[in-house]
């Protein structure tokens, strides 16, 4: 799905790969996802966007935006079901309201800006952190998990897990699980596999570990525009948009702000708004 980039991750080879490959290829091994179960994580819901007061007002435009609408009430019921004893894989929420939900992945770009940005928006969005990648800065996600956004499990050292057995898809989920749970004070519900590439040892690993869904993604924003997976070209009602802590380097000189400044345009100018993944999963 495009170049995706990495700052290092387990060496010099890792890295390389990173910087070919990306996060996220796109793949899976199974069909279109079906939904997934209890419970929400995070330190609670992140502030709604929408309030359309002056002091709101401000802080859009000071990052070059407008103010969103506010995403509706989530439903009583998350709408993700799974079947008994299965790990559903989601790559969109069953949902006829405008709403998309943003998720950034790994964890390179530390970029303090966007720490201030998410403060002054208060945008929901979920975070798949890897920990080869993370480990230099524990604690540079935890004030925007503080914000309401919820940390969850990217693996260990981001390899394609359709190349390992099940024991060593085991540990990079298991191991990274216990990690951020230590780190930031709550376990992960929600798995993304590296590249996108996922087979049923991953399913099998994933609900050994506790991890209640599989989460993949529709769109993929790369530095000024998205990628669509659907023909159309279009985002629709649900839809999960993968993103990543990027920064300069891998953005050809666009900072990490600039990015997700673009990636808003594009969800508001088709008329969505964004709500939180942990509030349907």
């Amino acid at each position: 799905m495009g170049w995706l980039v990495r700052k290092k991750a387990v060496g010099a080879a890792v890295f390389g790969l990173l910087m070919v490959a990306g996060c996220s290829s796109g793949g899976g091994s199974g069909s279109t996802p079906s939904a997934s179960a209890p419970s929400a994580q995070g330190s609670g819901t992140a502030a709604s966007p929408g309030t359309d007061t002056a002091g709101t007002e401000a802080a859009y435009r000071k990052w070059g935006l407008k103010p969103f609408a506010a995403p509706p009430a989530p439903p009583a019921e998350k709408p993700v079901k799974a079947k008994p004893g299965e790990v559903p894989v989601v790559s969109d929420i069953p949902t006829k309201d405008k709403i998309v939900f943003v998720t950034f992945d790994d964890g390179a770009e530390k970029d303090p800006k966007f720490v201030e940005m998410m403060k002054d928006l208060k945008i929901p969005f979920t975070m798949f952190l890897t920990d080869d990648i993370i480990r230099n800065d524990y604690g540079y996600f935890k004030p925007l998990q503080e914000l309401g956004n919820s940390i969850e499990n990217h693996t260990l050292s981001h390899p394609n897990m359709r190349t390992l057995g099940e024991a060593a898809q085991k540990n990079e989920i298991c191991t990274q699980e216990k990690k951020l749970g230590k780190e930031y004070g709550k376990a992960p519900r929600l798995f993304r596999p590296p590249y996108g590439n996922w087979n049923e040892n991953t399913r099998a690993a994933a609900k050994s570990c506790d991890l209640q869904a599989i989460i993949l993604w529709r769109e993929s924003m790369q530095i000024t525009n998205m990628q669509y997976q659907r023909g159309d070209k279009k985002l629709h009602p649900g839809d999960i948009i993968l993103a990543h802590f990027r920064g300069p380097k891998e953005l050809k000189g666009t900072s990490m702000t600039e990015m997700t400044a673009n990636m808003l345009r594009h969800i508001q100018e088709q008329g969505f708004t964004v709500a939180r993944l942990e509030d349907y999963v």
